[in-house]
């Protein structure tokens, strides 16, 4: 209260020179923004955008910290005080440190999502690039916190001294964290050997538990699958390292589509045949490779006919096979409907029971005959 009191005219020019350097930093942290921001409306400027988008807000309490580092040692204040609040700049300086390097992974990250885009035909190298920078970034995020968060910890002299009293027990402690966190850290390490060996990629098409989908999401933790429904399916990733899974587009986007169809034996299967290729040319969800069309199965009253084709992805071939089915049926209703599938039956006399029937029931019998 002394040192107030003595050196009041000190601290009020240091209270004051500090307020008007952190202004200054949010004058400049302004206009920085303002200018990216003009950047940033054009496509091509990926790193600009990415750096608004990512560092805008931090960067409001990263230039304020980075002034009061600058200006601390030129204001007169006592050591103690000086000494505590370059501590606290300090602490703000190496967060800004790990918020650059983070900066950094994110720009990378959108750098590589805007060269290689999932949203073209031929998508499979851009979703195996997509698949790993999805992890990696989401792991490597993790790994950067918490060594800052580590370093900041170092920084205080107790936590410091607590540290060094309690590393006898960390062998202890270690077995008790990793029991605690098996499911975590096993989460952890699949998703490094999915990112390294890609059993599946972003958009995938695949088949878990029953439910077919598409990988929408990695996180360093679960995937999110969409359904077909627009269902979201979180699955854990340890569950894709232990257990079996079905992957449509493992080794291509491409698909092979069938369409079955029960029919008469009447059926004319070269004109289905040929109705078949004109379906397909019709439409630009066929490749063009595959159209194939085979009587498939014989059963008592029906033949089976499947059809192939080919299509660029997934929801391609969901949709051609409808389309394909929708207008084969179309072709038999209108050109054969003799084809479709028909019972036959044949009713025999009973020892001419129906002669000895009297004449009237006999012409009411004819008439609904």
């Amino acid at each position: 209260m002394n040192y107030i009191l003595t050196h009041w005219q000190n601290l009020l020019l240091s209270v004051g020179v500090l307020i008007a350097v952190m202004i200054a930093a949010r004058v400049v942290h302004y206009i920085v923004f303002s200018i990216l921001a003009r950047l940033v409306q054009k496509p091509e400027r990926v790193i600009e955008a990415s750096i608004v988008r990512h560092g805008r807000r931090p960067a409001k309490w990263i230039f304020p910290l980075l002034a009061l580092l600058v200006a601390v040692p030129l204001v007169p204040l006592a050591m103690v005080i000086r000494n505590a609040v370059e501590h606290v700049v300090g602490l703000g300086l190496i967060a800004a440190i790990a918020w650059v390097v983070i900066l950094a992974i994110e720009v990378v990250a959108d750098i590589l999502d805007a060269r290689y885009r999932i949203d073209v035909r031929d998508n499979l190298a851009a979703r195996r690039i997509q698949t790993q920078v999805q992890v990696l970034r989401r792991i490597l995020t993790a790994v950067v916190i918490l060594v800052t968060i580590a370093i900041m910890l170092l920084t205080i002299p107790n936590v410091r001294s607590i540290g060094a009293s309690v590393l006898a027990s960390a062998g202890l402690a270690g077995l008790i964290v990793g029991f605690s966190m098996k499911s975590t850290l096993g989460n952890w390490i699949a998703g490094i050997q999915i990112a390294l060996t890609q059993p599946f990629r972003i958009d995938d098409a695949v088949i878990v538990s029953g439910e077919w989908g598409w990988i929408e999401e990695i996180t360093t933790t679960y995937v999110v699958v969409r359904i077909w429904d627009l269902r979201r399916m979180v699955v854990p990733l340890s569950y894709f390292i232990e257990q079996p899974f079905q992957n449509w587009t493992r080794t291509s986007a491409e698909l092979l589509g069938s369409v079955y169809l029960y029919v008469d034996y009447t059926v004319p299967v070269d004109e289905v045949r040929q109705e078949l290729t004109r379906i397909l040319k019709s439409t630009d969800k066929w490749v063009g490779k595959v159209n194939v069309l085979q009587v498939s199965d014989a059963k008592e009253h029906t033949v089976e006919l499947r059809a192939l084709m080919d299509a660029p992805d997934s929801g391609s071939a969901w949709d051609l096979r409808c389309y394909v089915r929708e207008n084969l049926i179309k072709f038999l209703q209108e050109r054969y409907p003799h084809s479709l599938p028909t019972v036959r039956a044949e009713v025999r006399g009973t020892n001419g029971y129906a002669d000895r029937l009297p004449l009237a029931q006999r012409q009411t019998n004819e008439k609904l005959a």
